[in-house]
């Protein structure tokens, strides 16, 4: 039997197209999966998109099962969720999550598929890679009860360390953005929300995710002393100035950062599949469909994408449809 898929590419910076793609019979111990739903992370994947990724950060930047390079022809993504057709006996018909890029089918060891809880809808489970990496910045930040804590950025990471932080015991949670609309989704999450010269200050953590330098800079201002901010943004090939002067020093102040590709050294003994696993049992909380602002067919991604770069269409999680008769 001919098999074959359809897939989305970036043929070049800032322009996208359909490929079709042959595709494997699986082997012995792969699986056959059918896409459902994607998602586009509208930070990392339109950075990719218009093909603002560093030269010296290409290596680090490749996802699981990117096909190409940096800058184009490559064909990236990493949140897919889709229905086991064909491998394992234990995991035909079961909804599973990937790390896996825009495409109608494809074919994958077992082990690279995690099982969506029967209590998590599959569209939403296509968060799982996100809230996977603000869990691991919680290991990082190790948050303590009666923490004050700001998260300085509304963006997809952002927001998903605030609904995480909303669940902490005693914690004072405030999500900072200059976007007015993030209202809406702070209290969706269930934490409180201001505009960046309104922001409460003498933090004990503030979580920056806004991946702009006048964030960091009010991440810093929002300490308490002996204060600290994890740093979470993601500045692809742009240099970032940082206030270090004036009270910096004096009153003890941290920065340090989270990288997602690597547990957290405070979690070692947790392995990436553990990590993926709890983010998935998290995402049982529907105030989490908050972070799904806009949805298209696969077949729209070309025009999509670089409306989603430019911000015409303002996104958190961008979810992807694909039809069921792929």
């Amino acid at each position: 039997m001919k098999r074959s898929a359809r897939a989305f590419w970036v043929a070049a910076p800032g322009v996208g197209e359909i490929r079709d793609t042959p595709l494997a019979a699986p082997g012995e111990g792969e699986v056959l999966v059918r896409a459902l739903y994607s998602g586009v992370s509208r930070g990392t994947e339109t950075l990719v998109f218009r093909g603002g990724v560093p030269e010296n950060q290409r290596s680090v930047m490749r996802a699981p099962f990117q096909e190409g390079d940096f800058p184009a022809p490559v064909k990236y993504g990493y949140l897919s969720v889709g229905v086991v057709e064909e491998g394992p006996a234990a995991l035909v018909g079961r909804t599973v999550f990937c790390l896996y890029p825009h495409q109608t089918r494809y074919v994958v060891p077992a082990d690279a598929v995690t099982v969506v809880p029967d209590a998590v809808p599959a569209a939403r489970a296509v968060l799982a890679g996100t809230v996977e990496t603000a869990v691991n910045a919680l290991w990082d930040a190790a948050p303590l009860v009666g923490d004050r804590i700001a998260v300085v950025g509304g963006g997809m990471v952002g927001c998903s360390v605030a609904a995480l932080l909303a669940r902490f015991p005693g914690v004072r949670t405030q999500l900072v953005d200059a976007d007015p609309s993030r209202a809406k989704t702070a209290e969706a999450l269930g934490v409180d929300f201001a505009l960046p010269g309104d922001a409460r200050g003498e933090c004990d953590l503030v979580v920056h995710a806004s991946a702009t330098e006048q964030g960091l800079a009010r991440s810093l201002e929002l300490l308490a002393a002996e204060g600290t901010v994890v740093e979470l943004s993601w500045y692809g090939d742009r240099r970032v100035s940082l206030p270090l002067g004036e009270a910096f020093h004096s009153r003890r102040l941290t920065v340090r950062s989270s990288q997602v590709g690597t547990v957290s050294p405070a979690r070692a003994r947790r392995s990436y599949a553990d990590r993926l696993a709890l983010a998935l049992d998290l995402l049982a909380d529907p105030a989490l469909d908050a972070l799904v602002t806009g949805e298209s067919a696969f077949e729209d991604l070309p025009a999509v994408l670089p409306r989603l770069a430019s911000g015409e269409i303002p996104a958190l999680c961008h979810r992807v449809r694909y039809p069921s008769d792929t």
